[in-house]
């Protein structure tokens, strides 16, 4: 006889209990990092990382406060992040600031969203030439 092979209830014990654990942690992760994430949008385009940190700072610890700014000519595109160590904190800035004048402006402040793959690029499209549906090639 040859070596022996594992039977299926064997590798499948052990595909589901590293999987599914691992993915659960993972999506649990996500959804806790997004929790302590907010956007912040209609930024004057005076407004800076230091001010979003100062302002948002009152309602608990950040570790993170950022502008986004243009990659071509460094200039503010008008929203910005929030990072916060817990939800709770989030929660309570969200709450308190949505609505609420930074630098002049009236800015929004939701919870930032799993940004979706793709993104930016757009269509194209065909060029050249022209088709016609009734013309045979031979």
């Amino acid at each position: 006889m040859g070596p022996s092979r594992p039977s299926a209830d064997d590798s499948e014990s052990a595909n589901t209990s590293g999987v599914r654990s691992g993915k659960s942690k993972v999506q649990t992760e996500e959804k806790r990092v997004l929790g302590n994430k907010l956007f912040v949008g209609n930024l004057s385009w005076n407004t800076t990382s230091d001010q979003l940190h100062e302002t948002f700072a009152q309602f608990g610890e950040v570790t993170e406060a950022k502008v986004i700014t243009d990659r071509d000519t460094g200039r503010s595109r008008g929203f910005g992040f929030v990072t916060f160590t817990d939800s709770d904190a989030g929660e309570k800035a969200s709450s308190a600031l949505d609505g609420t004048e930074l630098d002049g402006r009236e800015i929004r402040v939701n919870e930032a969203q799993d940004r979706r793959g793709g993104g930016g690029g757009g269509g194209g499209g065909g060029g050249g030439g022209s088709y016609r549906g009734d013309r045979q090639r031979w």
